[in-house]
């Protein structure tokens, strides 16, 4: 690759510093919540100033990363210098008594950790509408709000020009390393399963919506990105739908429609794509009726701007097409639908979307509809703000890394205990949209070339756009000089258990293996995707495993092996001598009605999360009782485990 290999030495001393990006779309992927497990290539590069439209050179940008990664220490310096000299006048710097002063070692003794906690009440006022610098001397436009799937709770944060530039950055960067490797010159289109959302107004008179919607609304949007962005083959009134599962049908109309042109196929999350083949599947007639027919079905698509947009790229009736692309999907349908993307794009290039942390499980799905086509990682951020990009593109996800540009944010490190993969002290499952993890014991943060391999971290920004030493995610440097996300948020505990939502992911894999393996006639029979809970009804409590399965019912002999084997997958030695001492009951499988899972999305979306940035949670807490009734309304069988007995 183009980045420069190195001695771990000198990363550590050249480097700096894990939703939610498609050059198709250049959507704010990884301002999606995007903190999940994943790997972060220590290298860096800082921000040009970029040429005129059409003047992009990607081996330029990727030259000058290279050059530059042997002065990450530097190039800290000085964004943390830019950041407090451009908001030395702020209320809450002035506050805490920085007086102006631009170093390191001032800025950490005055400016104290924070979580969203403390930094909301000054958000609130900024969307409230107080003007004068509260939190940035540059005004704050508008609003972004976090996707609140864990716990219900959408969080307020700031944006402005420079997360749009820092995003920018981030993927010119992505795409030339990217572009490198998987060429997509000679025009051609995307086919993006993107979602704007609902927006809304803060009191003061901002628009709050996602940080995705944000930049993909921003008026410098298009132009700032036209050298490395493929055109989406929906138009706009598709994408900014009203409804989520009518956009869904018309972007798969558009990009059939478009089926020659396609270059890369494209989600914020591998859900997404996987969600829409599946939906595929499922539409396929219905599709090349709307385009024999040469319009959109009345009954999928009622608003009258989306019908308008795609009644206009339908123009006339095409039967020869409908007829080819009918083909395609019925010799598909007869072969599990294996290879779709190649077989009804035959051009696409590669998959794009986030593959890491909890979209991990859809890596085997998305696999199978690729075929041969390669599964690219998306870039890596938050709603916070953005922090890396993809510089190695042909890495599988499962070794994903990312390249932090150390000129967007001044990062810093705090050492953390990890016990039993536990953050020591560590009590009950965190906030997946709070980017904060706790510790036992209090440790001072270390700078970006301070880090130790093989030590886990928590990651701090300060950024351009007001949040001062905001707390992020745990990290662990492995071996290879790149950081890991390790999967230490605890998901179940009932009594001296702690499972990690790793923990459920492996127990899962190692159970789903099993239903393959006892008939392997029925391949396609495998775990559409899983959620856990810790059922504490009764006593004792027991943990509960929910499957949704594709591919036909399994036998109940090989339910009941899968269920002793998950309760088996539990390694965790609180849980073990529990169970052995009956102090926890057995494991229950749940097996639920198909499209029980895409309730729970429709769910959440009912709630105000937006499309793009849904992740099922992986651990159903007791307070959910909406999912949970959803989860019990749809249940078919139940297995309990013989594992201990």
């Amino acid at each position: 690759m183009g980045f420069r290999k190195s001695t771990l030495g000198h990363l550590l001393s050249d480097a700096s510093m894990e939703h939610k990006t498609s050059t198709g779309s250049m959507i704010m992927a990884g301002l999606c919540r995007h903190f999940d497990s994943a790997k972060i290539k220590l290298v860096v590069f800082k921000m040009s100033s970029g040429k005129k439209k059409g003047e992009f050179s990607g081996e330029e940008v990727i030259a000058e990363f290279e050059r530059l990664t042997r002065d990450a220490a530097t190039v800290q310096r000085e964004t943390l210098r830019r950041i407090l000299d451009e908001n030395a006048a702020v209320e809450y710097l002035q506050r805490l008594g920085l007086a102006g002063r631009t170093d390191p070692d001032a800025f950490r003794a005055c400016v104290p950790l924070a979580t969203h906690d403390d930094l909301e009440p000054y958000i609130r006022r900024v969307a409230d509408g107080d003007a004068s610098p509260v939190l940035t001397a540059k005004p704050i436009t508008s609003i972004s709000l976090s996707s609140g799937t864990t716990q219900g709770k959408r969080k307020y944060l700031p944006f402005n020009d420079d997360l749009f530039k820092a995003a920018m950055h981030v993927y010119r960067t992505s795409f030339a390393f990217r572009d490198r490797a998987y060429p997509v010159g000679g025009g051609g289109k995307a086919l993006q399963f993107i979602y704007g959302s609902r927006q809304s107004t803060t009191k003061g008179g901002l628009t709050a919506t996602t940080a995705t919607t944000h930049l993909y609304l921003h008026e410098a949007f298009k132009s700032a990105s036209r050298d490395f962005q493929l055109p989406c083959c929906s138009p706009d009134a598709v994408v900014f739908g009203p409804d989520f599962a009518e956009s869904l049908y018309c972007h798969l109309l558009c990009g059939l429609l478009a089926a020659d042109d396609v270059r890369t196929v494209y989600a914020v999350f591998g859900h997404n794509v996987v969600l829409a083949l599946q939906a595929l599947e499922r539409a396929w007639e219905e599709l090349c009726d709307d385009i024999r027919r040469g319009a959109p079905s009345p009954a999928r698509v009622t608003d009258p701007a989306v019908r308008r947009a795609v009644s206009a790229l339908l123009a006339a009736p095409d039967p020869a097409l409908a007829d080819e692309v009918a083909r395609r999907c019925a010799a598909l349908s007869g072969d599990g639908w294996y290879g779709a993307v190649p077989a009804l794009w035959p051009n696409a290039r590669y998959v794009h979307a986030i593959v890491t942390g909890s979209m991990e499980h859809y890596v085997k799905k998305l696999r199978h509809y690729a075929g041969g086509l390669p599964l690219v990682a998306m870039d890596y951020g938050a709603s916070e703000g953005m922090v890396g990009a993809n510089v190695d593109p042909e890495a599988p996800p499962e070794s994903a890394t990312f390249a932090v540009l150390p000129d967007i944010a001044y990062f810093e490190f705090i050492p953390l205990k990890i016990v039993n993969n536990i953050i020591d002290g560590e009590a009950s499952s965190t906030d997946d949209d709070d980017a904060t993890s706790r510790c036992s014991q209090a440790a001072e943060p270390v700078g970006l070339t301070e880090v130790t391999v093989g030590e886990h971290y928590e990651v701090v920004m300060t950024t351009f756009t007001g949040l001062y030493r905001y707390r992020g995610r745990v990290l662990q440097l492995d071996a290879q000089a790149q950081v890991r996300v390790p999967g230490v948020t605890l998901a179940l505990c009932i009594n001296v258990d702690k499972s990690t939502e790793q923990d459920v992911q492996v127990a899962v894999d190692g159970a789903a293996e099993i239903l393959g393996a006892a008939e392997p006639e029925r391949s396609s029979l495998e775990v559409v995707d899983y959620a856990s809970h810790a059922d504490v009804s009764s006593d004792p409590g027991h943990y509960v495993v929910f499957w949704e399965l594709n591919g036909g019912e399994a036998d109940d002999g090989v339910l009941q092996r899968c269920c002793d084997e998950l309760d088996r997958g539990f390694v965790d030695a609180g849980y073990v001598s529990s169970r052995k001492t009956r102090a926890i009951g057995p494991l229950e499988l749940r097996l639920l009605q198909r499209g029980t899972f895409r309730k729970v999305m429709h769910h959440y979306l009912s709630l105000g999360t937006p499309a793009n940035q849904f992740k099922l949670p992986r651990c159903i807490a007791r307070s959910n009782s909406g999912v949970l009734q959803i989860l019990a309304d749809n249940t078919i069988k139940a297995f309990f485990s013989a594992a201990y007995e």
